[in-house]
Formats: C-alpha cells, structure tokens, sequence
C-alpha cells in the first residue's frame, strides 16, 4: 500500500513540473509589462517634457552679447584694490527672439581683479573688473563671466585689452601745459630771489634755476587715476554662452 501511494506521490509530482515547463515563454513578459510600459512613459517626462524635445522655456544668451550697466558706485584707482565688490544694474533690456532675457533693473554684481596705479613717468593708472552674477528682480539668480567692452560714460578712459581693463588716457598735453606754468611761476620767482641775492646776474640763475625746477616739479606729478563716477555707463560683455529659465524671467517681469 505504501508503495501504491508513493508511487502516485510521485507521478502527481512529476505532472505538476511538466505543466509548469509548457507555460508560454510569453505569459512571464505579459505579466511584467505593464509595470514596463508605466517606466517607459515616466522615463519620457523630464520636467514635464517629454524626452527629445526642447524645453520651450530655455534660453540661451550667447557669448559676445553685449549689455549696457549704469554703475552703483564711484570707483577710483586712488583707492581701489583688488578683490573690492563691483555694483551695476543694467540700463536697458535685453531682448532675443522677442523675449526680455535681462530685464532692465537687473542687479550686477563683480569684483575689481587688478588695480595698477598711475607713476611718474609712462606709467598709467589702469582698472580691471570682471562681472561674476546677474540677479533678477525676483532673486533668480544667474552666474557670470563678463567682462567690460567699453566705458562710453567715462571720460579720458579707454579699454585697452580683451580682458577689458580700463586705462586712464595719455595726459601728454595736460603735463606740457603744466610745465610751461610751471616754468613761469619757477622763473618769475628766481629771478627775483636771483635779483635780491646777487643783482642781474643773480636774477638771470636764480630765473633759470626757477625754469628748470618748474618743468621737473610738472613732468614728475603722477599721472591721472581711472575715476568712474557713480551712473557711469559701462557695456558689459558676455565671455561664454549663458542659459537662462525664461519662465523663471517672465516671473521676474510679472514682479516689477
């Protein structure tokens, strides 16, 4: 009897396996697919937009562009020095593809990186800034590398490389004058300490020393400083392309 019931133990086993092998290969990835279907479609949104294609909300400024700041404060390499803060905003907006990317109003901030100041001789003073942020009205805020283009708001200074240092202008004519004033007012009062010390030959050295100690006492003044006026306008260029959130500015423009 034992070995009846084993034996149909045995068969009942073996049947059960059999039925299990001759289960489409099919029913296991049926089985499994909605759950695949649901990873795939998750996979698809990004943001809320569907993979491949583009974010209608990012910008991109490209590198090159140039932007116009009114400076916040009065810089001047008399001074200055190196890593002071730098305050702007910008003068007017800009736009691309009939969208405002910077407002005008938006906050610039940088940092003065080189300072050199004017010497006795050749020597000019000069002024480097560089543009590190871009704050919209709404506090989003973009990371920069800018640097300055032009200084049309400055007088007697220009922007000498592509780093976009600013330089105080050759003041030749204005150290000329200053001699020649200086070589009358040296000579008129020589000679006349000349003329009280020795007579008309005392008057004639006493005159040329004054001449001489007139034009030295002009030509060894230092040279002017790199003075920007608080409201100076400085164009800001753009070193690297930038992207932006447009709807993050649209916000920005909703808030002023």
């Amino acid at each position: 009897m034992r070995g009846v019931f084993t034996l149909l133990l045995v068969s009942g086993m073996a049947w059960g396996q059999a039925a299990d092998g001759a289960m489409p290969a099919g029913s296991a990835a049926q089985s499994s697919s909605p759950t695949q279907a649901n990873s795939a479609a998750q996979a698809k949104e990004v943001g809320g937009t569907p993979a491949g294609v583009p974010d209608p909300n990012v910008a991109v400024i490209p590198a090159g562009t140039r932007i116009p700041l009114s400076l916040a404060q009065a810089i001047s390499t008399k001074n200055a020095r190196e890593g002071d803060p730098v305050y702007a905003s910008t003068a007017f907006p800009f736009v691309m593809n009939d969208r405002i990317l910077v407002p005008a109003g938006t906050y610039i901030q940088g940092k003065i990186s080189r300072v050199q100041h004017a010497g006795r001789s050749k020597r000019r003073a000069e002024l480097l800034l560089h543009f590190t942020s871009m704050i919209y009205p709404s506090g989003y805020t973009v990371m920069l590398p800018a640097s300055v283009e032009n200084t049309p708001g400055a007088e007697d200074k220009s922007v000498k490389d592509n780093e976009g240092t600013i330089q105080a202008d050759k003041d030749t004519g204005k150290r000329i004058e200053d001699a020649a004033k200086g070589a009358a007012v040296g000579g008129t009062v020589g000679s006349i300490g000349g003329l009280a010390a020795g007579g008309l030959n005392g008057a004639r050295y006493g005159g040329l020393a004054g001449i001489a100690g007139g034009v030295a006492w002009a030509l060894l003044k230092h040279g002017p400083d790199v003075k920007l006026e608080v409201g100076t306008s400085i164009e800001m260029e753009i070193q690297r392309p930038i992207t932006v959130d447009a709807s993050r500015i649209q916000v920005a423009r909703a808030a002023r």
